[in-house]
């Protein structure tokens, strides 16, 4: 059985970690998808800053944020307290809880590279254990969530990262396609910071993954569009 205080004898500063992690530079693909935001742009919705952060904190606080935010805490409390079983059923729901094929890939697909190269650069055994347990393939926010809790990296300072990262790249993907400026796109995210703030919190409390559950039809509609959108930058 893994615990953290045990993962944690491996030293190392958990801080450093994952900044390394969620660094736009940790070759996962982010850069590759926009989650809805091309076909958001593409249709009218976003159109500058202001209309960016209103579709974000949507995005954040009733969508794939509160969502991936409840999945990444359950999976680093899992992973703590040793408990694999629970955590086989949370990286089962994260692979299914996707609206869209497009959001599945973007999720798989990170995810993976995530757990591939996190196993290579920051080995630890619970990496293992969870690569064989799932064949190498798991949503983005859980493979997070099992490096963090293996490295001994504190669920609410791994949680807020891992939201800001999501909104720092979605903030990336829209600065492309408007296009914005640099610094609104900065100015967005430093709107965003209380909606990061409360979105992770009400994913850490929440009790069960039954009280979760999304509500932003529109960014479900903007994937399926995204599918067959005849010009797309974007891989979502």
């Amino acid at each position: 059985m893994f615990t953290i205080s045990a993962m944690a004898e491996a030293g190392g500063d958990p801080l450093y970690r994952l900044l390394a992690w969620l660094s736009p530079a940790y070759p996962v693909g982010a850069f590759s998808y926009s989650h809805g935001v091309e076909t958001a742009v593409e249709e009218g919705f976003i159109t500058d800053r202001a209309s960016l952060i209103a579709w974000l904190e949507s995005v954040l606080g009733r969508g794939t944020g509160l969502v991936d935010g409840a999945l990444f805490a359950a999976a680093w409390r899992a992973v703590d307290g040793g408990d694999w079983p629970s955590f086989d059923a949370v990286a089962e729901r994260a692979a299914a809880w996707r609206g869209t094929s497009e959001m599945a890939l973007e999720s798989r697909q990170q995810g993976g590279s995530f757990l591939s190269i996190t196993r290579t650069a920051w080995p630890h055994p619970a990496l293992d254990a969870g690569h064989e347990r799932c064949g190498g393939e798991l949503a983005l926010p859980v493979a997070v969530a099992l490096a963090a809790a293996a490295h001994g990296i504190a669920l609410g300072a791994a949680l807020g990262g891992y939201l800001h990262a999501f909104a720092a790249n979605l903030i990336s993907a829209a600065v492309r396609a408007v296009p914005l400026g640099q610094t609104d796109g900065q100015l967005a995210l430093a709107a965003l910071e209380s909606v990061v703030r409360r979105t992770a919190a009400a994913a850490a409390a929440a009790a069960s993954l039954d009280e979760i559950g999304t509500a932003t039809p529109l960014l479900d509609w903007c994937s399926l569009r995204h599918e067959t959108q005849y010009t797309r930058l974007f891989r979502s």
